[in-house]
């Protein structure tokens, strides 16, 4: 939401936020939309209209035939930053199940596909206890499938996590493993089992990995042409050729997997592997390292 001094109490301003998504984004609203979105009264969703056009005049016109208010010409944001992410996250989460449509704010809603990846089966009271043990500073011990040679089979590990992170597909939990005396990362549907709580281990601030961040650059594929190279800066936000990707170090091997550049991109097809690195050395110093420390 855009800087307010409306000095309105915040489901005021919650409403008056969802009028001006209506209309940005769907091109109109009218009174029940509110009433529904809201369960409030058919005067207090018509005190929200008015209210919305005393702070942004400009932005409504009321068309008779179609009893709702519209989007004028002259529309500018007074509540709401139009993100076209936060668009498209709402969109993706009605699309995949994970929102209800009512609770999305988006009425029309255009013929929409995801391409799915399995969804991992991650054990509710795994996930609470974990939750529990990072908000009480706490260890737990948990029964882990590794996929290393050295534990091919389930076992016992002592963690105290911290943090979690995501790599587009799994989640993980970022942890000081007792058993290693590291920081490592535990993947949450390796978690068969959780046991005994007991007192926390190292301190979060110690885990380097975790707090230290590197930059890579990217750019454009060198073979590329001129217009692609644009049209794949104007993609990626890049200025003068390329972007800045500022990734924690313990992240920095799934951001590099996820975009295609483990590895020399520049070797990959250009009309698949659109991006590469351009500190490519520098990078390939921060993942060795990352994945020696690990």
């Amino acid at each position: 939401m855009l800087e307010s001094s409306t000095g309105l109490k915040w489901g005021v301003e919650r409403r008056l936020e969802f009028i001006e998504f209506r209309l940005f984004w769907e091109g109109g609203v009218n009174r029940s939309d509110i009433i529904r979105m809201f369960d409030v009264s058919v005067p207090q969703a018509s005190k929200d209209l008015t209210l919305y056009q005393e702070y942004a005049p400009q932005n409504a016109v009321y068309d008779k035939s179609a009893k709702r208010y519209i989007a004028s010409e002259k529309f500018e944001p007074r509540f709401l930053r139009p993100d076209p992410s936060g668009y498209l996250s709402r969109l993706r989460s009605v699309a995949e199940g994970l929102v209800e449509l009512s609770e999305s704010w988006i009425t029309q809603v255009p013929d929409t596909d995801i391409a799915l990846t399995p969804r991992r089966d991650i054990d509710p009271d795994v996930l609470r206890s974990v939750l529990s043990a990072v908000r009480d500073h706490r260890s737990v011990n948990v029964h882990y499938q590794s996929m290393s040679k050295e534990r091919p089979d389930p076992a016992w590990r002592r963690i105290t996590p911290h943090a979690f992170g995501y790599d587009g597909f799994r989640w993980h939990v970022r942890a000081y493993c007792h058993t290693t005396g590291k920081f490592k990362d535990f993947l949450l549907p390796r978690i068969l089992g959780v046991g005994t709580v007991e007192e926390g281990g190292a301190d979060p601030a110690t885990d380097a990995l975790w707090q230290d961040r590197f930059d890579v650059v990217i750019g454009p594929h060198p073979e590329l042409t001129a217009s692609q190279k644009a049209v794949v800066a104007k993609d990626y936000s890049m200025e003068n050729g390329s972007a800045v990707l500022t990734v924690r170090f313990a992240m920095l091997f799934y951001v590099l997997k996820r975009l295609g550049l483990l590895g020399d991109a520049t070797k990959l097809p250009a009309r698949s592997q659109h991006i590469v690195v351009i500190n490519r050395a520098e990078t390939e110093a921060a993942l060795e390292k990352a994945e020696f420390a690990a």
